[in-house]
């Protein structure tokens, strides 16, 4: 399982935050599957020539490479889960709210639940170079409430560079996806759209 987000956890809409907070969970359950999507996406870079260490990031590719990045791995066999907080002052309400650690430890018990029915002894991999508040939380929450006395869930936790690691680009470029098909932007609905057939479930919260 790889994981990443997309936006900001803050909450001064007027003062740049971004409307939304989106986490995307990428879960394959093939590891050869896995490395054919990595092996692609290396692939990709020769195609469209650009350099061997490039990174996708969805807010930093052009529109292009978003598309042929999406179209690249769509035929391969992950599914993804999606979370995303909209932060409308007049929806999101509620003390907790205003303070980070909260923020993070209610998305990453929202996150995971959801996708507990497919979790079975995996690896989560988080990505090392995203929001270090998100990846503590997400890291204590993993360790403590996911696994059952009866059942581990969860096998190990990893924290990788995403400019190392191609699923974690993977991960990046659908919360991308996600949070672009929730704005107003002419491009809005193409990126989730190639994807869609990999989409198990995207959560609203508070609708």
């Amino acid at each position: 399982m790889f994981v990443d987000e997309s936006g900001d956890p803050g909450l001064k809409l007027d003062r740049g935050s971004s409307r939304y907070f989106v986490v995307a969970l990428v879960i394959f359950e093939d590891h050869e599957e896995a490395q054919a999507a990595d092996e692609r996406i290396n692939l990709l870079r020769r195609e469209i020539r650009v350099e061997p260490y490039f990174e996708f990031r969805f807010n930093k590719c052009r529109r292009d490479f978003r598309e042929q990045f999406l179209r690249a791995v769509a035929p391969y066999q992950f599914f993804y889960y999606g979370i995303i907080i909209n932060k409308d002052p007049a929806k999101l309400w509620g003390e907790g709210f205003k303070y980070k650690e909260s923020f993070y430890k209610y998305i990453s018990s929202l996150v995971f639940e959801n996708a507990k029915a497919f979790l079975n002894n995996a690896t989560v991999i988080i990505d090392g170079s995203g929001s270090k508040d998100f990846r503590r939380q997400l890291e204590r929450y993993l360790k403590l409430r996911i696994n059952d006395p009866g059942h581990r869930f969860i096998r190990k936790v990893k924290v990788q560079d995403s400019s190392r690691n191609n699923l974690l680009q993977l991960a990046d470029m659908i919360a991308g996806a996600v949070n672009r098909s929730f704005g107003t932007k002419g491009d809005a609905q193409i990126y989730r759209q190639i994807v869609s057939h990999r989409e198990v479930y995207v959560q609203l919260w508070p609708k």
